[in-house]
């Protein structure tokens, strides 16, 4: 029964001003229409007409009303008179005021006039003037009604549009903009969800303990912690990772962007910073999420461009005040996320305000696995689909470029009329991510063809016989986003990296331009990628690891310094000597590298022939044709240990 009367109330219209808007334009239209202008429902007559009725007897008076409009009353007995029958007037609105028969425009005054004496009948003239004081007003008022609407407009877009009760958008600029969860809010992700991250999921975890059992920390005399920073790439699920606090803190959490503060209007951003503050202790325990928090948390001061009132400075002064200030209450935590924490403002990074920095990184073989097995969940893959082999395949890969991959390959599949997901559909996926779209179509002279066969064939030689270089995936030459071919590489993932390494790495990049300079004697401009790599590889031993025995163990990289304030710190004698020492390391392993190939030229021209032939080659055929590579027990025993 209480059901049935709430489903009444529902079904009730709703009352809405613009209800009243559309009355009152209605109410001004009938008067309009149907009070003032009540004589026009009179017969109208032409001017002739007038003069023969007039010249009969037929008329009392004429009153001509604003010197162009005649009405016409006719006697008692002329109304009698079959003739003017139908000349009674009628009016929707009732009036005491006596209503003309006839009524009709006059085109000139004093020609009527004329008419008139000419037949006898000037006395029954006469003159009144009548004003329509309403439409006037209204018309008068017409330009205040639409400034006043164009105002309400603007003001109702700047604040935020149509939330927040109709016209009272305006005093709504000030409040905070963030999303609150709570009990009410069913927030499906848990940690659970979060695949990967362990050491930053147990510290977000007790971050949730805290508010839920604060007695288990609090009785030993600790505090709980202010704040949380979340520092990592981008992709690496940090807001993920927020996300999942929601759905597992059960305490109202309040959600939002740094930039969700950023305003036009001064003063803005402090006082939507002091209202959020002010919703999350009124609902405490709870806790604040500001994510991508450089957006108002860059260093103070720095911006040069900025006037003495930067409204973001503000809006970082009141963050700061909330946090760690004079009146701050406990059992709010705050959590921030962002991949630019050398930007943000000491006194933001101090204990006190975030208490602690959670980094999170790029996941590792073991961890990408496992976000792997998340991803492939809603999948129809095939069942002999091996994830491990899946995460080798990815290093470097953020957890959202797994997702893509994921994702991709589905697409992949399903545009091949599959009906599940396979190893080489993943595999696809990878080269479409990581090298761009193929172009089968592109157009490529036999010549070039050769030349990047040659190429490719190179860099696979010379990787297959250096013990540091990274193992060989798979080489094609099919056009594949801007490059014309490309060999995919399995790189070992190490903390450290010795001098050794890097100069095997560097040798096998220059293995395709010595592979043109070997079989034709000519290079070309096909190895720009490579020379860039090998240079920046080359500089960084020289002036930021201390690799380089000439200029010793001084490294010229400095953490705390600007990406656009970069100056050298070192002399032009050491610069110059810094260019020479990348030129030899360079060339040293160039002549390497061509010195390798010389020594294997007809196995180098067996893989660029089968390279021709078949487009794209695989490990398997590299063994076929330089045998198994010397160092892969090695790094089995280094995987299995």
């Amino acid at each position: 029964m209480a059901n049935d009367k709430k489903n009444i109330k529902d079904k009730k219209p709703k009352f809405s001003p613009y209800w009243i808007y559309g009355i009152l334009i209605a109410f001004f239209l009938g008067i309009q229409l149907f009070g003032g202008g009540s004589y026009q429902d009179a017969n109208t007559i032409s001017p002739s007409e007038f003069l023969r009725y007039a010249e009969d007897g037929d008329v009392e008076k004429v009153i001509v009303i604003n010197r162009h409009l005649a009405k016409v009353y006719l006697t008692s007995e002329a109304q009698e008179k079959e003739i003017h029958k139908k000349s009674k007037p009628t009016s929707f609105i009732p009036t005491a005021t006596r209503l003309p028969n006839y009524t009709f425009e006059i085109g000139d005054l004093q020609n009527f006039e004329n008419d008139l004496d000419a037949i006898g009948k000037e006395d029954l003239l006469s003159f009144d003037r009548e004003e329509s004081t309403l439409s006037d007003f209204l018309i008068g008022l017409l330009p205040f009604i639409l400034l006043i609407g164009v105002w309400i407009f603007i003001m109702r877009r700047m604040s935020g549009g149509a939330g927040g009760g109709a016209g009272g958008q305006i005093f709504n600029i000030g409040k905070s903009k963030a999303k609150l969860f709570d009990q009410n809010t069913e927030v499906k992700t848990t940690f659970k969800d979060v695949a990967g991250l362990e050491g930053a999921k147990e510290e977000v975890q007790e971050i949730v303990d805290f508010l839920k059992f604060p007695e288990k920390y609090t009785t030993l005399g600790g505090k709980i912690p202010k704040g949380a920073l979340l520092v990592g790439p981008p992709g690496t699920g940090k807001t993920l990772l927020a996300r999942a606090v929601a759905g597992e803190a059960k305490v109202p959490f309040f959600s939002l962007s740094g930039s969700d503060f950023v305003e036009m209007f001064v003063g803005v951003g402090a006082s939507r910073v002091r209202d959020l503050f002010k919703q999350a202790k009124e609902k405490s325990p709870s806790i604040i999420f500001i994510d991508e928090i450089d957006a108002i948390g860059r260093a103070r001061g720095k911006n040069a461009m900025s006037g003495s009132n930067d409204e973001r400075e503000n809006t970082l002064n009141q963050l700061l005040t909330e946090m760690d200030g004079f009146g701050t209450n406990a059992n709010v935590i705050v959590l921030a996320a962002t991949n630019r924490a050398d930007i943000l403002d000491k006194a933001l990074m101090r204990a006190g305000r975030f208490d602690r920095q959670i980094y999170v990184d790029l996941p590792d073989i073991r961890e990408r696995k496992e976000i792997f097995e998340v991803h492939l969940r809603p999948l129809k893959k095939s069942k002999d689909l091996d994830t491990d082999f899946l995460s080798k395949q990815t290093p470097g890969f953020s957890g959202a470029d797994i997702a893509n991959v994921c994702n991709e390959a589905a697409l992949i599949a399903a545009r091949n009329g599959k009906k599940e997901v396979d190893k080489q559909d993943f595999l696809d996926a990878v080269d479409r991510i990581i090298g761009g779209l193929e172009k089968k179509n592109k157009i490529i002279t036999p010549s070039e063809k050769k030349a990047v066969a040659y190429h490719e064939a190179g860099h696979a030689t010379i990787s297959w016989m250096l013990e540091h270089a990274a193992p060989l995936v798979k080489v094609t030459i099919v056009p594949r986003g801007r490059s014309l071919g490309a060999a995919w590489y399995l790189p070992e993932e190490r903390l450290i990296v010795r001098p050794e390494q890097m100069l095997d790495e560097m040798c096998a990049a220059l293995g395709g331009r010595a592979a043109e300079k070997v079989i034709f004697d000519k290079i070309s401009t096909g190895a720009l990628s490579d020379l860039e790599k090998v240079t920046k590889q080359a500089r960084a031993m020289v002036t930021i690891y201390g690799l380089s025995d000439k200029i010793g163990n001084l490294t010229y990289y400095d953490s705390g310094q600007s990406e656009y304030g970069f100056t050298k710190p070192y002399s032009e004698q050491t610069a110059e000597l810094i260019d020479k020492e990348i030129s030899n390391i360079i060339e040293t392993q160039y002549k390497r590298a061509i010195k390798l190939l010389e020594e294997n030229k007809d196995k180098l021209t067996e893989l660029a022939e089968e390279l021709l032939e078949k487009e794209v080659i695989f490990k398997d055929n590299l063994e076929r044709i330089f045998g198994k590579r010397a160092f892969e027990k090695e790094e089995r025993e280094s995987l299995d240990k």
